[in-house]
């Protein structure tokens, strides 16, 4: 049984005149009336009575009207239920950022501007590396990637001339140890021949990684460190250098609690400190209203930096 022979039953019992109702079904009526005629087959059992005039409906008919006008309203309902899904989702905007982002960052830039509102962190990305984010953008897993990137010169062999970016806020990473004896960092920079320092490090394809080693080229003085684990996530660099197994840099805005209530020290002064900008990327070239509208509105704040397609 077919959806619209009920939607046709509904339009004759109203009309009560097969011309009326096919008319109103915006179909001929002899293609009404067979669709009439094989409704009641499938029912097996006469529903219209078609000996008065107007036209009655019979007691089965009577009965199976309620059924029709129920199934028909719940299926309206679940229609339009089911559009205002789609036009939601197709509104929402999947946004990749590393973990440390979304717990230290993201809620509380949301927050303060409502146009992003429409925003939905991807949490698949919290995995990745800094290559995966612009491969996500390329084939549509993400619509925008937030990222940390390095302010000074870093070699990324990562192809970025196809996306665009805004600059919308700023960070820089802190080398931190636990504390030792007298409060002092267990683990110092920039350590020595004799006594290299253990380093929780990240992981050596990641961008975090190419910019704290960028950053060590630059200074003046050499460092003795060795790397005891590689990791992806800054919570788990937090998590071993608080535990005392070596020193790692973390973002301000992750280390800061923990240095403000003693339980991580810094492992050097402000010169080990490496600037970072907080970059939201796009797909340059890409046409969607929504991801247009959001990105013309985050570029007009004052809070950003545009930044060209490099």
């Amino acid at each position: 049984m077919e959806l619209r022979w009920m939607e046709d039953f509904i339009a004759l019992a109203r009309t009560q005149h097969f011309s009326r109702a096919a008319e109103e079904q915006n179909v001929t009526q002899p293609t009404f009336s067979r669709r009439i005629k094989l409704l009641e087959e499938e029912m097996g059992t006469t529903l219209i009575n078609r000996q008065t005039l107007p036209l009655t409906l019979t007691p089965a008919g009577a009965e199976f009207l309620k059924l029709c006008e129920q199934v028909t309203e719940r299926v309206r309902l679940t229609r339009e239920r089911l559009n205002r899904m789609t036009s939601e989702q197709a509104s929402r905007l999947l946004i990749a950022a590393p973990q440390s982002l979304l717990t230290h960052f993201l809620p509380h830039w949301m927050t303060n501007q409502p146009q992003l509102a429409r925003l939905q962190p991807y949490l698949r990305a919290t995995g990745w590396l800094i290559a995966d984010y612009f491969q996500g953008l390329a084939c549509g897993e993400c619509d925008l990637a937030l990222c940390y990137w390095p302010v000074g010169r870093c070699d990324i062999d990562i192809d970025v001339s196809e996306y665009q970016y805004l600059i919308v806020g700023r960070e820089h990473l802190i080398p931190c140890s636990a504390p030792g004896e007298h409060g002092a960092p267990r683990f110092r920079l920039p350590g020595t021949k004799r006594h290299s320092q253990a380093w929780i490090a990240y992981h050596p394809r990641g961008l975090l990684s190419a910019a704290i080693a960028s950053h060590l080229a630059r200074m003046p003085e050499a460092t003795h460190l060795t790397v005891l684990n590689e990791t992806i996530q800054t919570n788990n660099v937090k998590e071993l250098v608080s535990l005392g197994y070596g020193l790692g840099w973390l973002p301000a805005r992750v280390a800061k609690p923990a240095l403000d209530q003693g339980q991580l020290v810094r492992a050097g002064d402000e010169r080990w400190d490496i600037p970072l900008q907080l970059r939201l990327y796009r797909l340059a070239g890409t046409q969607r209203y929504e991801l247009d509208k959001l990105w013309s509105q985050i570029a007009s704040s004052s809070e950003v930096t545009p930044g060209a397609s490099e």
